[in-house]
Parts: C-alpha cells; structure tokens; sequence
C-alpha cells in the first residue's frame, strides 16, 4: 500500500513540475507582434486617409480649372460669333 501511495505521488509530482512550466515566451511573442502589427496598421492607414484626402483637393482644384477654361472658351466663341 505504501508502494502505490508513493508511487502516486511521485507521479503526480513529476506530471505537475513538467505541465506547470509553460515557456510564456512564445504568448508574450505572440501578443507583441500582434501590437506592433496593429500599430504599423494604424499608422498605414492615417497616411492612406492623408492620401486621399490630397486627392480629393487635388480632383477639386482640376475640376475648377476646368471649369473655368470652359467658360473662357465659351465666352471666346461668343465673342467671334459676335464678329
């Protein structure tokens, strides 16, 4: 009886030193590339907004200009149809 009392104990003993001992190197790896990759995300996607933003300012401008050259080449052919 003392045999398999022991026995059990020592077993249990052994399977709770190996199974107690996590290597948390690899979670805290983990968590900190998915940090880094979350904020190389964010940063990504401001300067994508900034993009976009000029492009659209960029459209806006064109879209006067031509506008404008519309309407001097409008008042240009009123002008010789005058003539």
């Amino acid at each position: 009886m003392k045999k398999l009392l022991l026995s059990t104990i020592l077993l249990l003993a052994l399977s709770l030193s190996f199974t107690s001992c996590r290597d948390t190197k690899n979670a805290d790896s983990a968590e900190e590339a998915i940090e880094n990759a979350a904020e190389a995300t964010e940063g990504a996607l401001e300067e994508t907004g900034k993009a976009i933003d000029e492009a659209v300012d960029a459209v806006d401008k064109a879209a006067e200009a031509t506008e404008d050259a519309i309407k001097k080449a409008g008042e240009t052919v009123e002008k010789k149809a005058k003539e």
